[in-house]
């Protein structure tokens, strides 16, 4: 017993010794990248992004797959190119996430980003009531959780912790910086609750696979599963739903944050008959948005899966009957 307790003891220490090295190495690179100007990291991450994407070949099955499903004219010149890309997408990124803590503030955010639908988003927020941000992993979403918290719009955020400790506590500082808070998915249920009930804004990323027991929906075409709860916090709270985005624009730190839509409860619209109903309707906003800038979605993740028998008669069915 001791002998496997010192083992199991041993395997502990070095799994967190490599955890810290990994996350020293994070903020060595933040730091080295915190001193950089963009002119000098774009070469570097669309030379990053050409390592990983045709030399290395990271994902690169699953990432033409799900690009074909959304872009079935497109030739492989166009594929090859849209990989590319958001391999830049998501260098850059992480170049924005550690400049936006020196050089995005209220002193001069107007010059780094552009609100065009702000009316639509802010409305329910100034109405005092609870509302259920919608977003994906699409443009920056970090900067637009940043950006929400900088105008004193404080959020709760749901997302499953990070297997390194010391990375996952750095990450929960920087999202914590103007009032966003994160909570594990995982018996959360009553505190986001709570949340809701005091008027509190949610903040959720939509596009992840839920498992066969999820709400299944087109997405870009084809069925995947979603998870039931987004809708039902709206439907069950009064709180409106908003189709929520922040993309690059004309370059690094040059944002978009823009609105695709508002499910409000009160409005009783068609997409509010059910959870199916708004679970569609969000997936419908989500593609308008994706459309704006593809090659910043996450395209990486295996959105799409196996659909179950039973669930794929359903569908047809659902189908043939609005066809009629």
């Amino acid at each position: 017993m001791n002998l496997a307790r010192k083992r199991i003891r041993r395997r502990v220490n070095k799994q967190t010794a490599i955890d810290f090295a990994v996350y020293l190495l994070v903020r060595t690179l933040f730091a080295v990248i915190q001193t950089l100007s963009v002119q000098r990291m774009q070469p570097v991450c669309n030379g990053l992004a050409y390592l990983v994407s045709d030399v290395l070949q990271i994902r690169r099955r699953i990432i033409d797959t799900n690009l074909r499903i959304a872009s079935p004219n497109a030739s492989d010149q166009q594929i090859n190119e849209t990989r590319r890309q958001m391999w830049a997408h998501l260098v850059m990124m992480a170049c924005e996430i550690a400049w936006s803590r020196r050089r995005l503030h209220l002193s001069n955010w107007r010059q780094m980003l552009d609100f065009p639908t702000s009316g639509i988003f802010l409305r329910p927020f100034l109405e005092g009531r609870p509302m259920v941000l919608v977003s994906g992993h699409y443009g920056n979403f970090e900067i637009g959780g940043y950006a929400t918290g900088l105008f004193g719009i404080p959020t709760m955020t749901v997302a499953r912790p990070l297997d390194n400790r010391f990375l996952h506590r750095y990450i929960t500082q920087f999202r914590g910086m103007h009032g966003q808070m994160l909570v594990d998915k995982e018996g959360s249920a009553d505190i986001i609750q709570q949340h809701l009930e005091s008027n509190g804004t949610l903040s959720l990323v939509a596009d992840q696979f839920a498992g066969a027991r999820g709400c299944w929906v087109n997405f870009f075409g084809k069925p995947t599963s979603c998870h039931k709860a987004l809708a039902l916090f709206t439907l069950a709270n009064d709180a409106p739903m908003a189709v929520f985005y922040s993309r690059r624009t004309t370059g690094p730190m040059q944002f978009e944050i823009g609105c695709n839509g508002v499910a409000d409860p009160r409005e009783a619209g068609p997409e509010l008959g059910g959870v199916t109903e708004l679970t569609c309707w969000y997936n419908e906003r989500l593609e308008k948005a994706i459309a704006l800038s593809p090659e910043q979605y996450w395209w990486m993740h295996r959105r799409w899966r196996d659909v179950p028998e039973k669930i794929q008669r359903r569908m047809d069915r659902m189908a043939a009957k609005q066809a009629a």
